[in-house]
């Protein structure tokens, strides 16, 4: 079974580093996976961060929309594996 079609929460630090990127509008460096695992790495505005079907994205201005726990990094910052904004009762 392929794990990377089950969405993992991203830890919310990082979380708020991208809502800050979205709300800055300014060109960043986003690494990412794409669909083929392959590392891709773009120069981009983030212009929407949002939860669909329990799933969280973002929208750039290239027209990509990733999600989040595709990311490899953004703006320079590597996303912390392991990590999720829910905590465990």
């Amino acid at each position: 079974m392929d794990t990377r079609n089950r969405y993992s929460p991203i830890d919310c630090s990082f979380h708020d580093i991208l809502l800050d990127r979205a709300t800055r509008r300014k060109k960043i460096s986003v690494a990412y996976l794409s669909l083929g695992k392959r590392q891709q790495l773009e120069d981009v505005i983030i212009l929407d961060v949002f939860t669909k079907n329990k799933e969280e994205f973002m929208t750039l201005d290239s027209g990509e929309m990733i999600r989040l726990d595709y990311l490899v990094s953004v703006d320079g910052v590597p996303l912390p594996e392991g990590g999720s904004c829910y905590t465990k009762n």
